[in-house]
């Protein structure tokens, strides 16, 4: 049933290994290497990993450091994994304790077989035991509401009796007399008679209204013509509506002198924030942490010293920076999964007292944000612009997003940028769909002429109601003639929802192939951001055969535009970085060219921890 069982330190050391009758031909230690990679290194929440066809299930002991793995065929349904891990967990800490505390078992070695098949057997009999006996159907009378129910009627009732026998004693005392108390009733003859009362009202006024009534003649409706509306200044049907100049006679574009702007934005981008400040607030004090702030609820828990860290100690302070991250506008199911990956990490830690615990929790915070918002693959423009350029063919980069985000007036920043660093860039058309998406690129294009040589920039457009993939092959072809160093491709805004579209602008990508893949998306949405980023990849993933071409298309990198909007709520960014594992190559901080910076890794845990 079992294809492996493994038990190693985090450190890497296999202190145990066990192989099914399977495993023999073939041991699945890519399975292990790839939960390790991917889920224990990266931080992860879920607690088993799919690799092919196994599956392996895990369970962290983090006061020893050590895992427990066990690896077996997807498509079995095995329920007592959780059982057999927690039973394995125990048996081991138990015989191996001293060792695991001096840490000399990794040196010496153990020969934990016999006991792990003990364990597996149990284990698999109880299983089978319990699937060969006959399920009995459970009684209402059985169950928990039943039983919920049962003592709430007692309460109730018991509490109707006494009030009853304490208003007829105390009548009796009043009247001196010595009759027996009246006979009390229970709560269904109550009701019934309340409601005979009120039904006995409710037909006494209806019919007295039905008497008094007065008989109203009726009238017959008038019919209402619709008159049409006559509106100031509204002209004839025959006026034309069409006020747009022809493509050749171009209303000329009166620009400002935007001259200083140059030689602002040489190398590289620098980081939203200052790395100091963010220095400064990472490395707070313990008691300032503990005095304020969102871990100073921790001081109402009463804790003893020298304590394990456990569910039930952390459930409140989870609890806590669950809600703390969603005021910080990261996604709800973001911050259920990162507080669980938090939780993972804890669970079976010491501390002794509430610094402790506050300094703890702080930093596995801390670190679980760093490892998120660290990409797995730094994506270098500049670098990756050289190279391309050695080889004789344009960078390409694909702008794409819904709409009103900021596509083009980010593209625009992104080519000041590169023409800052002496590159010569053509800026492509592809939204061939919005009215005045071309014009909002020609002004912008005229704008940086202005700034720079007309040669270092161009707009490479063919008007409206062209096919954007087909435009775009012609531009690349275009700034390869002409040796251009970047190309520019702007694309229509569309809803993730919108099924033609998308195949549209999979095409575009699969047929031309660019280099970088850019999601543009607003840093103000939380769970919105999340359903537009998963949907815009998983989109160009399903539709990325309409090319009849192999490579499968997706996301390369995001750029969060309208950061100097939000304050501190800088959750988007972990949203969007959680669910892709893509970086955030740029950051959008105004209106202007140069409003163009980079992620500050730290500033922005700072800004989601405080």
């Amino acid at each position: 049933m079992l294809e492996l069982f493994s038990i190693f330190t985090k450190g890497g050391i296999v202190l145990f290994c066990f192989q099914g009758a399977c495993a023999q031909i073939a041991l699945p230690t890519k399975a292990i290497d790839e939960t390790i990679r991917e889920v224990l290194m990266q931080g992860g929440s879920a607690k088993q990993y799919n690799h092919k066809n196994l599956s392996v299930q895990f369970k962290l002991d983090n006061e020893f450091e050590l895992v427990f793995a066990v690896a077996f065929q997807k498509i079995l349904q095995l329920s007592y994994l959780d059982k057999l891990l927690d039973c394995i967990q125990l048996e081991f800490r138990d015989r191996y304790k001293n060792e695991l505390r001096e840490g000399t078992l990794w040196m010496n070695g153990c020969d934990f077989l016999t006991e792990f098949q003990g364990v597996l057997t149990r284990i698999e009999n109880e299983e089978k035991a319990q699937k060969a006996a006959p399920r009995e159907m459970k009684s209402f009378s059985s169950s928990k509401k039943f039983e919920k129910t049962a003592a709430a009627n007692k309460a109730m009732f018991e509490q109707d009796t006494s009030a009853a026998s304490t208003a007829a004693r105390l009548a009796t005392a009043v009247m001196g007399t010595t009759e027996p108390a009246p006979v009390v009733k229970s709560d269904v003859e109550l009701a019934r008679e309340n409601m005979r009362k009120k039904m006995g009202k409710k037909g006494k006024k209806k019919a007295a209204v039905v008497e008094e009534a007065p008989v109203k003649a009726v009238k017959e409706p008038k019919k209402r013509v619709k008159e049409a509306r006559s509106w100031e200044m509204g002209g004839k049907k025959t006026d034309s509506i069409d006020y747009s100049t022809p493509a050749s006679d171009h209303v000329p574009i009166v620009l400002k002198d935007e001259s200083h702007l140059k030689g602002t934005m040489g190398g590289e981008l620098g980081g939203v924030g200052t790395s100091e400040e963010s220095e400064e607030e990472s490395d707070e004090g313990e008691e300032e942490a503990a005095s304020g702030g969102m871990f100073s609820f921790l001081k109402n828990i009463n804790l003893s010293t020298n304590r394990d860290m456990t569910k039930e100690v952390l459930e409140p302070v989870l609890e806590k920076l669950r809600e703390h991250l969603a005021s910080k506008n990261v996604a709800c199911d973001i911050a259920q999964q990162l507080c669980d990956s938090i939780e993972t990490s804890l669970v079976g830690k010491s501390y002794s007292t509430f610094t402790g615990l506050t300094a703890t929790v702080k930093q596995a915070l801390n670190e679980a944000l760093t490892k998120i918002l660290s990409p797995k693959r730094k994506v270098d423009v500049l670098r990756d612009l050289v190279d391309a350029k050695k080889k004789g063919r344009p960078y390409v980069i694909t702008f794409c997003g819904v709409n009103g985000v900021g596509k083009s007036t980010n593209l625009a920043k992104i080519c000041f940028w590169l023409l800052e660093n002496g590159h010569r860039v053509l800026i492509v058309g592809g939204d061939t769909f919005r009215a005045g998406a071309v014009e909002q690129l020609r002004t912008h294009v005229a704008r940086l002429s202005a700034i720079y040589d007309e040669d270092q920039v161009q707009l490479y457009e063919r008007g409206y109601g062209k096919d954007p993939a087909n435009l775009t092959q012609e531009a690349v072809k275009y700034a390869r003639e002409r040796c251009y160093d970047a190309v520019l491709v702007d694309t229509a805004g569309r809803m993730q929802d919108n099924e033609p579209l998308m195949r549209a602008l999979s095409k575009l990508v699969v047929l031309n192939q660019p280099d970088l893949v850019l999601f543009v998306g607003e840093a103000l949405v939380g769970n919105e951001a999340v359903d537009q980023l998963v949907k815009f990849n998983q989109s160009l993933i399903d539709h990325s055969h309409v090319a009849d071409v192999g490579t499968k298309s997706v996301i390369d990198g995001i750029l969060l535009t309208k950061f100097d909007c939000i304050d501190d709520k800088v959750g988007a960014a972990i949203s969007m970085t959680y669910v892709t594992g893509q970086p955030i190559v740029f950051v959008g901080t105004g209106q202007q060219y140069p409003d163009l910076k980079a992620l500050n890794v730290k500033s922005v845990v700072s800004a989601l921890i405080h």
